[in-house]
């Protein structure tokens, strides 16, 4: 170090150094000799220093060629010049020298110094250009150094001008000061992008990479998007495209280099491995595959190392980062020196204003550097992050499209997906804070180093109060984990119990129970609102905790800094810059622990990773698909498929499951596979396709392959998506192929025909449709070899025999390629070339269909049974089904499955119709329903004076109050310090040491109590809240009309119910605790400065109004972000499951790079939304810490102004509270956008808590009386009724009049209204015109709970809750046991009840889904019996039940409800053949009304139906 000076001395020869003429004085100067040597050199230093490692990249990153421009000509031109001055400066020296005039040697050697830099730097002007560099960092700093460094010497050099003549030297320094800055001032602009980048062709390219160096530096660049999403909502067309170096195509590829190396290098270490120990092992007796295997399952082999290719992959990118870190971590104790000094400045009575100045304008300038260098860390760190996630996804993806099946087995599609979503985003998260393991050790390092030179020994007393604190944090931290486990299964519960009721709200209805289960959610709720209350306690303790603990270190380490020694004086340097550096100890303690337990939770996610991509794969040369070896020429020429000795497992290590199969296809031949279930022949189609792993023997197969599977596979788009699969579309051959495979009349039924985006899983498709759609994929890729795995079982007989004529048979459209079909059906056999008969895994017979039969074997004499003229010539669907068996006396029982899923059942294919077309209108709905509430770019006002409400107006005022409090605690502790450091000065130390610590310590202690204390009240706020606003959402619910439910999607409701609530429990009162306090923080610090500076008040106006600018445009456009991330991020995980349920098809089509591909551009279609969401938190920080910083500056700026009047415990205390204010103002703006997108979960439950009710459960001055209706005497007056509002009438002026007693059965076409009139008893529907009364009341005019327990339905669709069997069958325990047994003994369900061990008890799953459909019947039968109104409605049951229940109901109803009124709506005429009068409904109207006989007498309707259904 002693080197440079005694250097510089060498050189000069000049004046020595005198700190008079510098810093004694109000007007400094520098030694000339210092001018000439320090300042001059110190850029040239820089530039040469950096040059050979910024041409070492400048060579690996060539991004193109730069046309010469009149910007870069200039530049190139001024640096040409600068060179020139400083060789005319030489020059003169050397004429000087002839002059007699002797110069000391640094005015020959500072010229050529400088003059060759010059040069350098306009020989890196045009370099940069050659290599595509729009805009140089480099150089940048190179011209901000010079310029910096020739302030100085400008300054002097006028000051020195005024007494002397101007030389020569003068005229050319100012020349080359002028020509720096304008050097400065052009490297600000950019160059044009280079010549065909992808800037040029891109249509949205991210103007990152074509920002210049100070706009990257502060990401300005990033503004426009800023101020777009203010003004318009954003969307996906206005993002920019991702940087090359970030995307799928780049990233995927640097990972899967580095893993394949880790596993060549993992692969070799195991043959040496097992050369050396595996010599005695070798004999085990398997095949060398089998010991590979055992091998690499052994503990000692070596494994491949996964983290080793991601950070050989990613590290070096991350370092650069890492880098960063470490300077902010310098520079980070800068300002606690400055603080020092500045205090000190205060102090002395003549110092120079100028050094205050100067020391203001170095802390100003430390921040800044400080601010653009964490955020650039910060930028790298999460930009890695990224790159990791994008890497890991592709990598998971490329894996499961080629893992064997035994793989596959060990991990199911929810466990590969969780590795994508929640591990790779493990990663991310930790990239983040990742550098914290080093750094944060070195800032406690240097911390405590400060400190130890500050106070000496007594930190350790801090240090001692710090380490004690961790274990409480740790304690409280594990006990809010329980508490949080315990809360999630009620809430688990409770969504359950609330998604059960909204499925069966219909029958709560009916039966008036919504009081008995709304107590039962509210039950639940209590119980995880005490959970909560828990919580918030201990959250309480902890925010405590963290807010006192820089107070009680400080308050420890100078009460034992004062008491040790009485020498010792706390004056207002030790204690401000103390506590400064105590606030830099606050982050790293508190985040070492985090991030060691997210590194722990990571290594759990890279050992899973690892494991998943280290599985097998399936071999790609297990099928042959090139023309067979010379020696078999002869044999498989002519054959387009053959297998020779084939031997074929599922795994490696399991048994075979096909053995000793030899097959030869001819070209163009039509083989059929037939065989019982389980004899292989779908595993034989897998092994044609490579998906078995063959043990022996050869496989070849000549050309393209299509694959039809037995579960058809359909994606998640269109159906001529599903066909195309990829290939061009051309129109006729299109058409005939859907007429081949029989869509065409399915496609008149679809919504959107062949443009209907089909649902995941073909969900909107019927089986046999998704069975043809597959068929006419593999038509469509007009393949050489077809693969069809049984295509024919998923579809109706007649459309089998369409197919196999058209498609697959001899005159189909494959005539002349190689077919194998796989089949059950033995009605298309004599049509086929060759059959194949397998059993067991073997082929026992082959041969042509005459073949088979004159070898009389088992085949032969299982088709001799049935006569198979018959069959071939049989047209009539129905009866050739009725003959088709399988043979070896296995029932096709997958073919008769099937036959119901799409029979000719009109029922469930109109229902399918309409689901459809109601599905396509219902969801824009939805996604206007979301655009609405995020176009409100800010929210409502009135939405959080719900919440204050919710919380209580008076509580809330009052929690304000205590923030004030707490921060004006702390405001006192601090302004007490300052006092206290201020006795130093007038040498009071001693006098009242005690006192000072007494009021110091009570009133931070009183800081912590008072944070405690609000915390707790906002705990109670939030419960209060939380539990007002469920509430009024739960009882709006229980009392909405059923016609709500019917057209509000119930995903909708239960979303209401579980993440909005969620938000109101959790995370809103959390934004809320950190947006007060941060407010509160904030406000604080202006206090402080404006208190002790009341000049400062004039600046907080224009940095107020920059913050509430910057704070505008972040929050509106990193909310659209988010919501454009988290709708980006579905697709990614959707397409992936639908992946792997199809990876076979993907195989077989040879589609796995364009699915590849699809999947990287969802990936990449998400981080194009992702990356700007991270710069927008980059663009906020910088702008918000610019302000924070101006803050410090003028905070400074001001003390040293008023410096006479304010004591240094004053400038202490403003100065520390401004350097604290970053990170408040920082966190109000996140904060506040986490405000507002929260608050809308109360907007959206306050606007389904307002919903329409029903009519009033009871009417206290309309209660019928108690025996009501004693008749049960039911009379409908001119009764109309519509469905909803503006809908049709579904019944037309019906009047009739029941007797009591009388049995009524209700008949009808479909849609005659049947339903509708028994809903209409129980006014689930309110008549529009007339009125119905029941023994003379008036059923409109009493409340609904009063009507509705005096009549008993026993409903159509039998409907169970989670829960017992006892309350099922009475939630309100109005009955006692004796009375619940009775009903279960009349609905014959009593023998079944008492062999269960629970009895009544009897725990009813979800739907009631483990009893049987029969048995559910007939508990809907013991309600009825058990609450015995006068009026039955009895909905008959359908094709549910079978004839036996139905018998026992109906014997049931004549004995026990023998002088009821009973409504029957009769689907099995016989059943009310003996009943009173039969009413006829058509179109909504009474059709016919009178006994049986008579109708059937007249030869009207009835009697047409009777006829019908056998019984006359």
């Amino acid at each position: 170090m002693l080197f440079f000076p005694s250097l510089v001395t060498l050189f000069c020869a000049l004046e020595g150094h005198d700190p008079n003429l510098t810093l004694y004085t109000n007007h400094p100067d520098l030694p000339e000799c210092f001018q000439m040597s320090v300042l001059s050199w110190m850029p040239c230093i820089y530039l040469w220093l950096v040059l050979p490692f910024y041409t070492l990249y400048l060579k690996r990153n060539n991004r193109g060629y730069i046309m010469m421009s009149i910007l870069n000509r200039i530049k190139t031109a001024l640096g040409f010049i600068l060179w020139v001055m400083c060789w005319t400066d030489l020059f003169a020296t050397f004429h000087e020298m002839h002059q007699e005039s002797h110069k000391p040697p640094i005015y020959y050697v500072t010229p050529l110094v400088v003059g060759m830099t010059m040069l350098l730097a306009t020989f890196l002007i045009q370099f940069e250009r050659l290599r595509g560099v729009q805009s140089s960092g480099v150089l940048f700093i190179f011209w901000a150094l010079s310029v910096l460094c020739a302030i100085v010497p400008f300054r002097s050099k006028i000051i020195r001008a005024a007494g002397h003549q101007v030389c020569l030297r003068f005229t050319t320094f100012y020349i080359y000061f002028a020509l720096i800055v304008a050097e400065l001032i052009l490297s600000c602009f950019n160059e044009k992008p280079p010549l065909f980048s992808d800037v040029v062709t891109d249509p949205n390219p991210c103007p990152e990479s074509t920002a210049g160096f100070l706009s990257t530096m502060t990401f300005w660049w990033f503004t426009r998007l800023a101020i777009q999403g203010y003004r318009s909502p954003l969307e996906t067309k206005h993002l920019w495209s991702l940087n090359k170096q970030d995307t799928s195509e780049v990233v995927v590829p640097q990972l899967l280099k580095e893993w394949d190396v880790e596993k060549t290098k993992a692969k070799s270490a195991q043959a040496q491995y097992s050369k050396t120990t595996g010599t005695e092992k070798n004999h085990v007796g398997g095949a060398p595959e089998e010991v590979e295997v055992l091998l690499s399952k052994q503990p000692g082999s070596p494994q491949p190392s996964f983290l080793y290719s991601l950070i050989r992959a990613f590290g070096p990118y991350f370092l650069i980062g890492s880098a960063y870190k470490l300077l902010q971590d310098l520079i980070t104790f800068i300002n606690p020196q400055l603080l020092r000094m500045l205090i000190s400045f205060t102090k002395q009575e003549g110092a120079p204003s100028w050094w205050g100045f100067s020391l203001a304008f170095l802390m100003f300038g430390t921040a800044i550097l400080q601010t653009i260098i964490l955020h650039q860390h910060f930028q790298y760190c999460f930009v890695t992050g990224m790159r990791l996630r994008t890497a890991l996804i592709g990598a998971i993806y490329r894996k499961s499209l080629v893992i064997t099946n035994a793989a596959k087995r060990s991990s199911t599609v929810g466990e590969v997906v969780n590795l994508m979503s929640v591990d790779a985003q493990r990663f991310m998260d930790l990239t983040t804070f990742l550098n914290m393991l080093w750094s944060a050790p070195l800032q406690i390092i240097l911390a405590l180093s400060f400190l130890w030179q500050n106070l000496g020994p007594s930190v350790l007393a801090g240090v001692a109060v710090m380490v004690l604190l961790i274990p409480l944090n740790a304690a409280i931290a594990m006990k809010t984990r329980a508490y949080q486990v315990e809360q999630m299964q009620y809430k688990d519960a409770r969504i359950k119990l609330m998604n059960e009721i909204l499925n069966g709200i219909k029958v709560l209805k009916l039966y008036a129970w919504e009081k008995s289960f709304k107590g039962k959610v509210l039950e639940i709720r209590q119980k995880e609102l005490n959970v909560l209350r828990k919580t918030a306690y201990l959250s309480a303790l902890s925010i405590m905790a963290w807010t006192s603990a820089p107070f009680l270190v400080a308050l420890t380490s100078f009460a034992v800094f004062v008491s040790v020694d009485e020498k010792n004086v706390l004056d207002a340097e030790k204690a401000f810059v103390s506590l400064s550096l105590f606030n830099i100890l606050r982050f790293p303690l508190n985040m070492l622990p985090q991030v060691i337990s997210s590194i722990v939770q990571t290594s759990v996610s890279l050992k899973r990773i690892q494991a998943f991509l280290s599985h097998d794969e399936l071999d790609p040369d297990a099928v042959d698909r090139k023309q067979p070896t010379s020696g078999l020429k002869g044999l498989t020429s002519q054959h387009a498929l053959s297998v020779i000795n084939g031997k074929f497992s599922w795994a490696k290590q399991d048994s075979a499951t096909l053995h000793n199969i030899n097959v030869m296809v001819p070209q163009g031949s039509l083989l059929a596979v037939v065989g019982p279930v389980g004899c292989g022949k779908s595993s034989l189609v897998s092994a044609l396709l490579g998906e078995m792993e063959r043990l022996e023997g050869q496989i070849s197969v000549k050309g393209s392959v299509a694959y039809v599977p037995q579960q058809a596979w359909i994606q998640n788009a269109t159906l001529r998506d599903n066909i195309l699969f990829g290939k061009p579309y051309v129109e006729q051959k299109y058409c005939s192929i859907l007429e081949a495979c029989a869509l065409t009349p399915d496609l008149e039924v679809l919504p959107g025909g062949d443009q209907t985006e089909i649902g995941e899983k073909g969900i909107n498709l019927s089986g046999g449709q998704r069975q043809r759609v597959s068929l006419a994929r593999a038509l469509y890729s007009e393949a050489d070899v077809y693969l069809l795995d049984d295509p024919l079982s998923a579809v109706d007989a007649h459309v089998a025999k369409h197919i196999f004529d058209h498609v697959i048979g001899p005159q189909g459209a494959l005539q002349e390629k190689t077919r194998i079909l796989v089949t059950h059906g033995i009605s298309f056999l004599p049509q086929v070339d060759n059959i194949m008969v397998m059993v067991d895994g073997c082929v026992s017979e082959m041969g042509s269909y005459q073949d088979l039969l004159n070898q009389n074997g088992a085949f032969a004499e299982f088709l001799r049974n049935y006569s198979l003229d018959d069959i071939i010539e049989e047209e009539d669907a129905t009866g050739k089904f009725a003959r088709i068996t399988s043979f070896f006396g296995f029932v096709p029982f997958r073919q008769i499955s099937i036959m119901s899923a799409e029979g000719d059942n009109p029922r469930a294919k109109s229902v399918r119709i309409r689901r459809c077309s109601e599905r396509k209108p219902a969801e824009p709905k939805k996604e206007k329903e979301e655009s609405k509430v995020d176009k409100l770019i800010q929210v409502k006002m009135s939405v959080y004076w719900e919440y204050v409400k919710a919380v209580g107006p008076l509580l809330s005022l009052f929690i304000c109050f205590l923030y004030g409090c707490q921060n004006a605690a702390a405001i006192g502790a601090n302004v007490w310090l300052s006092e206290w450091t201020n006795d130093a000065q007038l040498n009071r130390t001693q006098e009242n040491v005690h006192m000072r610590v007494g009021v110091y310590a009570a009133l931070g202690i009183s800081q912590g109590v008072l944070v405690m204390f609000s915390s707790f009240v906002l705990a109670l706020g939030k419960i209060k809240a939380a539990c007002k606003l469920h509430l009024a959402l739960l009882d709006n619910k229980m009392q909405t009309p059923q016609s709500f439910f019917d057209t509000t999607p119930i995903g909708r409701l239960i979303n209401r119910f579980s993440k909005d609530i969620y938000v109101i429990d959790e995370a809103l009162p959390s934004t809320v605790l950190m947006f007060l306090g941060t407010l509160f923080a904030s406000l604080s610090t202006v206090i402080v400065i404006i208190s002790s500076t009341p000049i400062f008040a004039v600046v907080i106006g224009p940095l107020a109004l920059i913050y509430f600018f910057v704070q505008r445009f972040y929050v509106a456009t990193s909310r659209q972000l988010k919501r454009l991330e988290s709708v980006s991020r579905s697709p990614i995980y959707s397409h992936f499951s639908e992946t792997i349920t199809g990876t076979s098809v993907i195989r077989a089509y040879g589609r796995n790079a364009a699915f590849v591909l699809m999947s990287d551009r969802n990936v990449d279609e998400n981080q194009k939304s992702y990356y700007p969401g991270i710069v927008s938190n980059r663009w906020l920080g910088v702008r918000i810490e610019f302000i924070g910083n101006c803050m410090v500056l003028f905070a400074a700026l001001f003390a040293v102004i008023g410096k006479d009047n304010l004591n240094p415990g004053l400038v202490g205390l403003s100065v520390s509270y401004a350097l604290q204010v970053t990170m408040s103002l920082n966190w109000m703006v996140r904060m506040t956008s986490e405000l507002e997108s929260n608050i809308v979960a109360v907007e959206r439950v306050k606007e389904y808590s307002e919903t329409q009710t029903e009519a009033p459960w009871e009417v206290e001055d309309k209660k019928p009386p108690p025996e009501w209706p004693m008749q049960g005497r039911v009379e409908f007056r001119d009764y109309s009724v519509r469905y909803r509002e503006g809908l049709d009438l579904v019944l037309r002026d019906l009047s009739l009049q029941v007797k009591g007693g009388e049995k009524i059965g209700i008949v009808g076409r479909t849609g005659a209204g049947k339903s509708s009139m028994t809903l209409c008893l129980f006014r689930l529907l309110e008549a529009a015109a007339g009125d119905i009364t029941i023994d003379d009341v008036k059923i409109s005019e009493i409340g609904l709970h009063d009507l509705r327990t005096k009549l008993t339905i026993i409903p159509q669709e039998p409907v169970l809750f989670s829960g017992t069997l006892r309350m099922n069958l009475d939630p309100f325990e109005k009955y006692t046991d004796e009375d619940v047994w009775r009903a279960l003994e009349l609905s014959h369900l009593h023998k079944f009840v008492r062999n269960q061990a629970a009895q009544l008890q009897l725990q009813c799953s979800e739907g009631g889904e483990n009893l049987s459909v029969g048995q559910r019947q007939l508990v809907c039968l013991a309600r009825a019996l058990l609450r015995k109104t006068r009026i039955l409605i009895l909905d008959e049951a359908t094709a549910a039940i079978d004839l036996e229940t139905d018998d026992l109901i109906q014997s049931t109803i004549r004995t026990q409800f023998e002088d009821c009124t009973v409504f029957t709506i009769a689907h099995r005429l016989n059943t009310i053949m003996d009943y009173t009068r039969v009413l006829v409904l058509d179109k909504g109207q009474i059709a016919e009304f009178d006994t049986p006989a008579n109708l059937i007498a007249k030869k009207c309707i009835f009697y047409g139906m009777a006829k019908d259904a056998g019984l006359v």
